[in-house]
């Protein structure tokens, strides 16, 4: 099984995806004249704007539920693969896919608004939404929505589960099958209870967790802080081939960079939309800004500590597919979460492997939490106008039974699914979101036109030209006061914040 997941990564992550992700976060930087950069100030006022309702979630839960999506196993294990097989240079590599890959961002979450639905009392969106509506092509929309449902429904959640698998086996010497099964019990009781409580909960464990995380990686990096200049040479001149030692495995700097850069923060994967979608705004802008800003705390922050911690304290292994070994620190330890637990066990011993491995307990388990929200999601989509309880439980029981299978399974076989799942994803959604500029970018320069006359930008997609945006033609209400809300129909109660 293993050699054929292997061979269709090698189709779908062939170089043409690492430079289609490339070029098309460089092509919406550019035609976005660097938001990005412009609005910062923006994005971090309007995470806590906004208000929710009975059918949608504030921008700061739909952040965190994002973030806890984002913010996972490739934060700690993928950024040890990345350095593992392609050397420190691909760490620059992950800085840059989430530079471009912020704009990228911006352009699907605020599509994902823009097109939302209103199912069952909630509201949904995500690329199957903007594919149909924004498109026109049905069967692209629900071919993207089956592969999400099997990527983030199967495929993904074994990674994560791995991951917390491995990590508390080190830590404690827990069986692998044991973390399994206490995984999905109490994974069951959360999914069990709806896209409130996902919220709920990742708005209070994914901002503790980050925190806590980044404190531990300060004080490693304080106590090598005397290596901060070597470091940084190194990653440079590693990433650009002119390093000594890794001036011939440039290729895979760039590769094994963009690949887990986007493994991990998701840009432009398809992924982020689906929590936009769900947040109570006055204007899709708004939340793609916040989306964009998620890209900068996973990659910059959250993967940046990892990676200091590794290379400060040296602690990793560079052995590129098919060459010996440059770098040789570690032993035979298996590229993953190893590494990060001895990066912080040389500074603080006796520390290092049960705070990894706890770590790992909250980013990944959160993550499992988001993955099913957007299989559930498509899910919704495939199955149209009525809801069939059934396939929801079918969908429950599943992704249950795959995270305990990638608990006692092989972290090789756990990664190449994961892979496989992203990179079908991207292509799908890649593709859609540049065939949907022209409206993406509309939206972006009429919240500009917006707040430089002083206002509070409020959506008007038939002002714009933007036609099959429903949801704000007909359900959406905003009055002077600022509040927002659904336009009550008979019998119904607005919630309006």
């Amino acid at each position: 099984m293993e050699q054929v997941v292997n061979w269709l990564n090698g189709i779908v992550w062939s170089q043409a995806l690492i430079y289609l992700c490339l070029g098309v976060g460089l092509y919406f930087t550019l035609a976005t004249r660097f938001m990005q950069v412009r609005h910062i100030g923006d994005m971090v006022k309007l995470l806590f704007a906004g208000g929710k309702s009975s059918a949608g979630i504030s921008s700061f839960q739909a952040l965190s539920l994002s973030l806890s999506g984002r913010v996972g196993t490739g934060n700690i294990a993928g950024v040890a693969t990345a350095i593992a097989f392609g050397g420190p240079g691909a760490v620059f590599w992950m800085w840059l896919i989430a530079f471009l890959g912020a704009g990228s961002a911006f352009i699907e979450s605020a599509l994902g608004q823009v097109y939302k639905t209103k199912k069952d009392g909630q509201y949904r969106g995500g690329p199957a939404f903007y594919i149909e509506k924004g498109l026109g092509i049905k069967w692209y929309a629900v071919l993207f929505a089956i592969v999400t449902v099997l990527a983030t429904g199967a495929l993904l959640p074994g990674v994560q589960a791995n991951s917390i698998a491995l990590g508390m086996d080190t830590a404690f010497g827990i069986p692998q099958w044991v973390t399994g099964l206490v995984i999905i019990i109490f994974l069951g009781l959360i999914i069990f209870g709806g896209v409130k409580r996902i919220a709920r909960t990742a708005e209070f464990v994914v901002p503790f967790m980050a925190l806590g995380y980044m404190i531990v990686a300060l004080i490693v990096i304080f106590m090598n802080i005397s290596e901060i200049p070597a470091v940084l040479g190194l990653i440079f001149s590693s990433a650009f081939g002119m390093d000594a030692a890794f001036g011939g495995i440039l290729g895979a700097a760039i590769s094994w960079g963009v690949k887990r850069g986007i493994y991990s923060n998701e840009a432009g994967q398809g992924t982020g939309p689906h929590a936009a979608a769900a947040a109570e705004v006055s204007h899709p802008a708004k939340q793609g800004l916040v989306q964009a800003f998620s890209v900068y705390v996973d990659t910059w922050l959250v993967c940046s500590a990892t990676a200091f911690m590794i290379l400060f304290t040296g602690m990793y292994n560079v052995t590129p597919a098919g060459q010996e070994a440059i770098v040789n620190n570690l032993g035979d330890i298996e590229p993953g979460p190893g590494y990060t637990q001895n990066a912080v066990e040389s500074a603080l011993p006796g520390f290092g492997a049960p705070f990894v491995a706890i770590a790992l307990l909250f980013f990944a388990f959160t993550t499992i939490m988001a993955y099913y929200y957007m299989a559930e999601t498509n899910l919704a989509y495939i199955n149209g106008k009525v809801r069939r309880v059934w396939t929801e439980h079918i969908l429950k029981l599943v992704l249950l039974g795959m995270v305990f299978y990638g608990s006692v399974k092989t972290a090789g076989l756990a990664w190449s699914l994961g892979d496989l799942g992203v990179g079908s994803m991207a292509w799908l959604n890649i593709i859609a979101i540049v065939l949907l500029s022209k409206p993406a970018l509309k939206i972006l320069k009429d919240y500009e036109a917006q707040r430089k006359e002083g206002k509070d930008p409020v959506f008007d997609p038939v002002k714009l030209g933007i036609k099959n945006a429903d949801f704000w033609e007909k359900e959406y209400k905003y009055d002077s006061t600022g509040s927002i809300g659904e336009v009550p129909t008979s019998g119904t109660t607005v919630d309006k914040n």
